[in-house]
């Protein structure tokens, strides 16, 4: 698809003030939340905290160009990364849990501020705005976009995912997100329930992510490369196959074949990792060797290629026009 033809889907909302509409139900559903499948039933608005520990105001870590993210997704000028502080997962190998596990230590952030740092990171040059562990901050993210887009907000928007959603709230982002990158974390309720407290988590990532795939289709590349529209799935590879990489390959090919993938081989144990006997070591080659086999086998060929030199070419250059 040629960029010029594209227009990202939230700005049709905008125009006929479904956005607005949309955002003012997803706040009504702070007041007994269930907008994960942790179903808390707490009233955010009022201070209550569930699982994520976040209550009615998100809080952002960070909102910076990022360059580590996929390819097609960091374009020339990065990756326009929101970090958001609290999670509905707990996973004892989280990289960062200081963040995800104890969102309190991150100031609240109002939507205006939120709005703000969307259109900063536009003006930055960033080819989307990556909305980083959202899941459970869903309508401050729509309340926000609102008051963005009215302000000139016009580049694609990316839901970084954990896959642990609750379909209602997907439902609330069909037509608003345009690019979905869900994680493929475990495959066995048993390991799921052991590193991430979420038994079923197998269950809902697989419900999600085809939700995810149904609304945007396969990902869509621009004629530069970068990603405007669709879905890019990533799968960490775990030691000892704890992640079933095969059982996850056949299910995306199941959706389709034309699904594009980041295997991703930096597993290492962080957090409580180090503690777990199956969690304490690093991937071997061999294991994700086997995880690329698995792939095509199951007839996944869209798989992401990671360029470090082109990471750190494209760092340099932001640093030198920052100076």
């Amino acid at each position: 698809m040629n960029s010029q033809d594209f227009r990202p889907a939230y700005l049709g909302l905008v125009e006929s003030d479904g956005l607005a509409a949309r955002a003012e139900r997803a706040l009504a559903a702070l007041q007994e939340c269930r907008l994960c499948p942790r179903n808390c039933g707490v009233d955010r608005t009022r201070g209550e905290l569930g699982f994520c520990q976040v209550g009615r105001r998100v809080r952002v870590d960070s909102a910076a160009p990022h360059f580590g993210e996929e390819s097609p997704l960091v374009g020339e000028h990065g990756s326009g990364a929101v970090f958001f502080a609290g999670c509905n997962l707990h996973c004892v190998f989280c990289q960062n849990y200081e963040i995800s596990q104890c969102p309190a230590s991150v100031a609240e952030t109002t939507a205006q501020e939120l709005a703000d740092a969307m259109l900063a990171l536009q003006q930055a040059g960033c080819g989307n705005i990556n909305f980083v562990t959202p899941s459970h901050v869903v309508p401050q993210i729509l309340e926000a976009l609102v008051l963005a887009a009215k302000a000139g907000l016009n580049i694609p928007l990316v839901y970084n995912t954990s896959s642990y959603d609750a379909l209602s709230t997907l439902e609330l982002l069909d037509g608003v997100v345009d690019i979905y990158m869900p994680d493929a974390k475990f495959m066995s309720r048993d390991a799921s329930s052991r590193f991430c407290a979420a038994p079923d988590y197998p269950d809902r990532a697989r419900e999600a992510i085809a939700a995810m795939h149904a609304q945007v289709g396969d990902l869509v590349l621009d004629e530069k490369g970068r990603a405007l529209r669709g879905v890019l799935v990533r799968h960490l590879v775990m030691p000892g196959d704890l992640a079933s990489t095969r059982e996850w390959m056949d299910f995306l090919a199941s959706l389709s074949t034309n699904m594009y993938v980041n295997i991703m081989d930096q597993y290492r144990p962080c957090h409580m990792a180090g503690g777990i006997e199956e969690l304490s070591r690093h991937l071997s080659g061999e294991e994700y060797s086997a995880a690329l086999t698995s792939a095509h086998e199951a007839g996944i060929r869209r798989l992401d290629e990671r360029n470090p030199a082109r990471v750190l070419e494209l760092m340099e250059r932001f640093f030198k026009r920052r100076q």
